[in-house]
Parts: structure tokens; C-alpha cells; sequence
């Protein structure tokens, strides 16, 4: 893992793994403080900083993930190729980059940044709450992946016409349909208009 200043603060160093803390931010995406990350998704749920990664291959296909089964929020379900939350202090496109080589071991050779968007998810299986300002990235990926196990389950590369029939069958996360949209004008710029987002 890269190590960064955000990085290093949040690296155990004795092996002993340390509370997961979230930047808490306002309707405007500033910072006004960290929550402890499960206490931030429970209902209400606490606004905090997070991003979406949606990587895109040669053909203009997008990478979904779906969630490892032991994952304890939205565990099981398809999402975008990558997301999460910041450290403290860490920027988002730094945190995007990060995440993407720990949960698929390949970097993208393009990331962008591709607006934000704010929402307010409720996960009814497992009563958690998204209250996320996200931040969004759009990429390419070049190279093979190798993910990790503890965080996917399994990856396909999806035309628009493939991800409509696995969205009308499958289940998806809460908040994928919603940072899609918002990712789609960037989407649109990389791939082009004949990939068909």
C-alpha cells in the first residue's frame, strides 16, 4: 500500500487493528469532524465522506464487483468496480486510487475526477444507513486483476444492455443506480459515444 501521510496515521503498527474513523462533513462536503465507521451508518446515519470508482475497459465495458459474503454491510450484492471512504485527512482521489489496488490488485491507468453527489440510502437488510457525500471517479483498467477475496466475491465487464438485464435479476447495492447516474456524463466523456452510457 502506498503510504501517505493518511495512510501512515491510519496503519497499525503493532498488529493490533485500530477503529476505522470517517470524515464527518456538511450538506457542502466540508469537514466538521470523524465518526467511528459503524456508528456513522446506523440509523439516522451521519453524513460523511465517501467515493465511487467506476473503471471501464478498452471496449467501454464497466467493471462491477459483487461485495464478499463476509462483508457486514451490503454483503452478496453487485456495485461499481470500487468504493469507499477516506481516512481523515486523506483525499478522496487518493482514496480512490488506494481502495481500487487494495480490493482488485491492479491500478487504473486513467482516474478522473467526476463530480459529487449526496443521497441518503437506508439498507433494509441490514439496517444500516448510507448518509454519504460522495465523491466520484471515473477510469480505464489496463491490467489483469487479481481481487481480494475478503472484499469480492466475484468482477465482470458489462456493456449498458448487459448491466440492465443483471440489475433486473440480481440484486445491487443500495446506492449504485444513484452514483451511476451522477458518474454518467463523465462516463459518457471517457467511453465515448459508441459504448452507449
Amino acid at each position: 500500500m502506498p503510504i501517505t501521510p493518511a495512510t501512515a496515521t491510519h496503519s497499525p503498527s503493532n498488529g493490533t487493528a485500530d477503529a476505522i474513523l470517517l470524515e464527518l462533513v456538511d450538506e457542502d462536503g466540508v469537514t466538521i469532524g470523524t465518526a467511528e465507521k459503524l456508528a456513522a451508518h446506523q440509523a439516522p446515519g451521519q453524513l460523511h465522506r465517501a467515493f465511487s470508482v467506476f473503471l471501464f475497459d478498452e471496449r467501454g465495458r464497466l467493471l462491477l464487483q459483487q461485495r464478499a459474503l463476509g462483508k457486514y454491510h451490503s454483503p452478496g450484492v453487485w456495485s461499481n468496480t470500487c468504493c469507499g471512504h477516506p481516512y481523515p485527512g486523506e483525499a478522496p482521489f487518493a482514496a480512490a486510487a488506494r481502495r481500487t489496488y487494495e480490493e482488485l490488485g491492479a491500478s487504473p491507468s486513467l482516474l478522473a475526477e467526476a463530480g459529487t453527489v449526496r443521497y441518503n440510502h437506508p439498507d433494509p437488510d441490514s439496517g444500516l444507513v448510507e448518509q454519504e457525500y460522495n465523491h466520484l471517479f471515473v477510469g480505464l483498467l489496463q491490467s489483469s486483476l487479481r481481487p481480494d477475496p475478503e472484499e469480492i466475491g466475484e468482477t465482470v465487464f458489462v456493456t449498458p444492455a448487459e448491466l440492465a438485464e443483471r440489475h433486473a435479476k440480481d440484486t445491487f447495492s443500495a446506492w449504485f443506480m444513484t452514483v451511476l447516474d451522477a458518474a454518467r456524463p463523465a462516463v459518457r466523456e471517457l467511453t465515448g459515444p459508441s459504448a452507449g452510457w
